[in-house]
């Protein structure tokens, strides 16, 4: 978990930083948050990709080489002298992320009970929730106080200590029988597995637009001073916990309707932040609404995609991952594109109850009659 918490914050605090990282590097706002697209687009290429190389490497030995790059990319990324050096850095760090978290959900579920996978999923992604709870509201209290560029050097120092922590606490897996990548290939280009995965990238566009924008929405908008901005991203992690652990609760307590129901709240929340959006106190009260539906939705995202490619579990999740990153580069580059046109800030929050409700749309429509093997064991 510690470890997910590291690599996550990572990601997460460029949200609370962004407008620094704009007027330090002297590029606009909506330039600024290719920062967010350049870490998606390196997911979205290197997860597959090296999950399906690595499949034969001993697990402890991967996850040592993972962290090790991870810790280089933000120390990079800390002392890049550009916009250009800086996307590069963030690219090569996400390249390693999709890959680490494939490992640890397909161990977690692998561990599991019968009917608990969602759950279990959920337990784990705590280490994200700590992210944005603790991890995010730190690195952006560490760049007010000492530059953006020390936010990302101390995750890079974080990941240093979990790589320490791995080498000398845990110890090799068994082997495990594993299919080739060709088989498992085959498995992912099933069409369950391409509408789980469809609905992991259309359902997660909104929330991620909104997140990525949540610093000049909560400041310039709202009106909040930027100094109270830690404080309201806590806020956002914490109905972001709270979410994660119900979100998985309902899906393995009624996996057919749970994913529906939940993406049309958040797509709700989404408009009513756009009602509330120049009112401080109902702004932030929306953030964490928005907060905690946008993380419900994700255990039960995964523990589908995860169910119907029972036979390539690895590889599914990865490709998973990239799929929410496809949301994530989609994210940025919209949430650019209306900040940039004119249109106003507060016109992202309707873009993203909008996009959230195409997502809704291919949920209700997928959804099989009868959906009760999502709980699978994994070879």
């Amino acid at each position: 978990m510690s470890c997910i918490f590291s690599i996550t914050t990572g990601e997460f605090v460029v949200a609370g930083i962004l407008p620094e990282v704009a007027g330090s590097l002297g590029v606009p706002l909506g330039t600024a948050g290719l920062v967010v697209t350049a870490y998606a687009v390196g997911m979205i290429v290197g997860g597959p990709i090296l999950t399906a190389m690595t499949a034969g490497i001993d697990r402890k030995r991967l996850m040592l080489t993972l962290l090790a790059i991870a810790a280089i990319g933000n120390v990079l990324s800390g002392l890049a002298p550009g916009l250009v050096p800086l996307l590069g850095a963030r690219v090569a760090t996400a390249l390693v992320t999709s890959t680490f978290f494939a490992q640890a959900i397909v161990v977690a579920v692998h561990s599991a009970p019968p009917g608990r996978s969602a759950t279990t999923v959920a337990r784990l992604a705590f280490g994200m929730n700590l992210a944005m709870i603790v991890g995010a509201p730190i690195g952006t209290a560490i760049g007010g106080q000492w530059g953006w560029r020390a936010a990302f050097l101390t995750v890079g120092l974080a990941c240093l200590v979990c790589l320490v922590l791995v080498a000398g606490l845990i110890t090799s897996p068994p082997e495990e029988p594993r299919r080739s990548a060709v088989a498992e290939l085959r498995v992912i280009r099933r069409r369950p597995v391409l509408v789980a995965l469809a609905i992991t990238a259309i359902g997660n566009v909104g929330v991620l637009m909104v997140f990525s924008y949540i610093a000049p929405l909560l400041t310039d908008i709202a009106g909040h001073p930027s100094a109270r901005l830690p404080i309201l991203l806590v806020g956002y992690g914490i109905g972001a916990t709270v979410g994660n652990l119900v979100g998985g609760a309902l899906y393995d307590r009624n996996p057919r309707t749970s994913q529906s129901v939940l993406l049309g709240l958040l797509a709700v929340a989404l408009a009513g932040g756009w009602l509330t959006a120049r009112s401080p106190l109902p702004a932030a009260l929306a953030a964490v609404v928005i907060g905690g539906l946008g993380f419900a939705i994700i255990p039960g995202m995964q523990a589908r995609v995860i169910s119907a490619a029972s036979e390539a579990p690895t590889l599914s999740m990865a490709v998973n991952a990239s799929a929410y990153q496809v949301a994530a580069a989609c994210a940025g580059l919209l949430g650019g594109f209306i900040t940039d046109s004119g249109a106003g800030l507060r016109l992202i929050y309707l873009a993203a109850s909008a996009l959230t409700s195409f997502g809704l749309l291919l949920s209700l429509t997928s959804t099989p009659a009868r959906q009760t093997d999502h709980d699978v064991l994994i070879p």
